[in-house]
């Protein structure tokens, strides 16, 4: 039975009381609905209604939309919800997870680039301010994974680096910043990403692990979290078969599951080896990591029977709400397990105070983006943008001899036409522009393609100027990066707009040239012949002021790299 007066619920009497009166008076789907956690996509009142009243949803998470539309349905759930919702964001790099006016102030990498807690901080605390002003009282963060792969993109930029007391300790920070402004964290993601370059989202995670290599990692920063009253954790769908392998010998590879499937990793590991007794929740259940698994109709109920209280998103919520009533009848799920996981859910509520509290005025919308947020931002850029080799030495830059700079802007692909050419480029040039550089940045492929469609434009991308002429107009080169990637392909690499593009750093050999990342740290690997390389950590306004400004001598590079941004290579160093 779960004691929800020890930590991290540490619930009184009065709360104690309230979450076992609920819980009493619920009806079997209303705690089946208590376990589900909605990607809410349809803001029109009938379909809120019908989420809260015939689902009797747990939570729901943000999914895009302007603050107003966000604070509104945030303000009916809770209002018209019987039992109070958890309302969750993805507040990893600031307010911008929580509703799109948010202010990005630094991502995970930043953090750890910085050489105190003081970024991770103001990230933070910006994070929380903003997410509450339009309610929310969760965060599906701090990202706790530890780095150890170069190759991993999906948490390069989102994890705070290699290091696991560095990990721990800015993971720590940030649960403090939210715990003390009255919102849960959710750590993630159990048993720990980072240790191999593929992605969840398209496969089964490996966490490999040897137990002991574990403990001294992942397990060394969960405990730390466990420990300082951490309240939820999220689960990847990722495995760690050392473990599984040792709470269960005779289990065959073909039975490895992932954490969020698996009794000995949530039961055996997290529960009784690291002492958690917290809310779990299950990452996304789209992720193929999971569906690849089984068919939904047994993974569902399987991940409750695991060990997991809560279920990120339905598929069709008739149907994921049948599976867990037919777990019900046939034994797969005991209504002990259900009443367990329940009462987490309530324990947390009613740690959070969600049965007494008065939603937010709207008049606290006015923290969202604000001014005193964005001075927060440029103090981020300012004390993690990193300097990881000039040995050409060529910096700071000079306007007045150094004048003409070709910029060179490698983007992913857009999205969409109407999404466009990554906005940073034009943001870039003016800043260079404000600074004394005289600018030239030819237009890449997409650009081309969205002003007129032409199968001749890849063959456009391909043309540059005679070598001598480009060295008479050519001072030096600025090669920014800007590669960004999510749930299409197992890692990010850098990747040019067209084949032979001018882009290509043919000018490398030409003329002094710097590569910046706006984003993954680990772009050497492709670009080696890169003399001088900045890891940047962003492409808000603030960051590229901030990039310019240390370019140009009038700020120093503060910023710490860790060894995985030479990607194991030795050329990389030259």
């Amino acid at each position: 039975m779960v004691n929800l007066k020890e930590k991290p619920f540490n619930l009184n009497e009065e709360e104690l009381s309230w979450v076992n009166e609920t819980i009493s008076s619920m009806t079997e789907d209303e705690k089946i609905g208590q376990l589900f956690i909605n990607l809410t996509l349809q803001r029109d009142e009938e379909s809120l209604s019908k989420l809260i009243n015939e689902y009797h949803i747990g939570g729901v998470r943000w999914q895009g939309g302007t603050l107003e539309e966000i604070y509104e349905q945030n303000k009916y759930f809770q209002e018209h919800s019987k039992v109070p919702v958890l309302i969750a964001a993805n507040t990893e790099a600031g307010g911008n997870g929580a509703v799109s006016e948010g202010t990005m102030v630094a991502s995970g990498a930043a953090c750890g680039a910085a050489k105190t807690d003081s970024v991770v901080r103001a990230m933070a605390s910006v994070g929380a301010k903003e997410a509450k002003a339009v309610g929310c009282n969760w965060a599906f963060a701090p990202v706790c994974d530890v780095v150890t792969n170069w190759r991993n993109t999906i948490v390069n930029t989102r994890a705070f680096g290699d290091d696991p007391k560095l990990v721990a300790d800015r993971s720590l920070a940030y649960m403090d910043e939210y715990t003390k402004r009255g919102i849960a964290c959710a750590a993630k993601h159990f048993p720990g990403d980072g240790s191999e370059e593929r992605d969840q989202h398209l496969v089964m995670g490996c966490n490999d692990l040897s137990t002991n290599e574990w403990d001294e990692s992942y397990g060394y920063v969960y405990k730390s979290l466990i420990d300082a009253g951490l309240d939820s954790i999220m689960v990847g769908h990722i495995c760690q078969k050392a473990y599984s392998r040792k709470f269960r010998p005779d289990i065959k590879d073909s039975e490895i599951m992932p954490a969020t499937l698996s009794k000995e990793l949530l039961q055996d590991l997290l529960r009784e080896q690291l002492g958690f007794n917290g809310l779990i929740v299950t990452d996304a259940t789209h992720m193929v990591g999971l569906t690849a698994t089984m068919p939904r109709k047994d993974y569902i109920p399987g991940v409750i029977a695991a060990g997991c209280d809560m279920i990120l998103f339905f598929n069709d919520p008739s149907e994921d709400i049948d599976y867990i009533r037919q777990a019900l009848r046939n034994g797969t799920i005991s209504k002990e397990r259900l009443d367990d996981a329940v009462l987490r859910i309530l324990g947390l509520k009613a740690k959070l105070g969600l049965n007494n509290m008065k939603f937010p005025e709207k008049e606290g919308l006015s923290v969202v983006g604000c001014d005193e947020h964005h001075k927060k931002a440029e103090m981020a850029a300012d004390e993690s943008i990193t300097l990881v080799k000039d040995t050409q030495n060529i910096l700071p830059l000079d306007p007045s001899t150094k004048k003409n700079l070709r910029l060179y802007f490698i983007e992913s692909a857009p999205v969409s036409l109407l999404n466009g050419a990554d906005k940073a480029k034009a943001m870039l040039v003016k800043e260079l522009e404000d600074a004394g550089f005289n600018v030239t940045a030819p237009k890449d492929y997409y650009e081309l393609e969205m002003e007129k469609q032409s199968p001749f434009n890849k063959f456009r991308v391909m043309g540059h100027e005679g070598r001598e002429q480009f060295k008479e107009n050519t001072d030096v080169v600025l090669f920014v990066v800007n590669m960004k990637g999510y749930a299409q392909t197992n890692n990010v690499r850098l990747c040019y707009d067209a084949s032979h593009s001018a882009q290509n750093p043919w000018f490398a050999g030409e003329v002094p040239t710097i590569a910046v990342s706006l984003n993954y740290t680990n772009h050497l690997y492709d670009i080696p012949m890169m003399k001088t390389y900045i890891n940047a950590y962003g492409d808000s306004k603030e960051y590229l002021h901030a990039l310019v400004e240390k370019l140009t001598g009038k700020s120093e590079f503060k910023g710490i790299a860790n060894d995985l941004v030479w990607c194991g290579r030795w050329d990389t160093r030259l």
